[in-house]
């Protein structure tokens, strides 16, 4: 059950970090390049943050209803 505990962690992690990183104008958008002015595949790149922060909130809510269950 230690391990449900340290993936739930990581999944809430990724969880915080994906939405700070899709947030326009805030957060750490403009650190790792948010800002758009540099990168020509800007949407792409926030396809690949929805989806990473849908399959990681997904894990997330399956990994609190296991542990939940124990």
């Amino acid at each position: 059950m230690v391990l449900l505990e340290i993936l739930q962690i990581i999944a809430a992690i990724l969880v915080v970090g994906s939405i700070l990183l899709q947030a326009q104008g805030g957060g750490l958008s403009p650190a790792f390049g948010g800002g758009g002015e540099f990168y020509r595949s800007k949407q792409s790149i926030e396809k690949v943050l929805i989806g990473i922060t849908i399959v990681s909130s997904v894990l997330l809510a399956v990994f609190s209803v296991l542990l939940l269950s124990r």
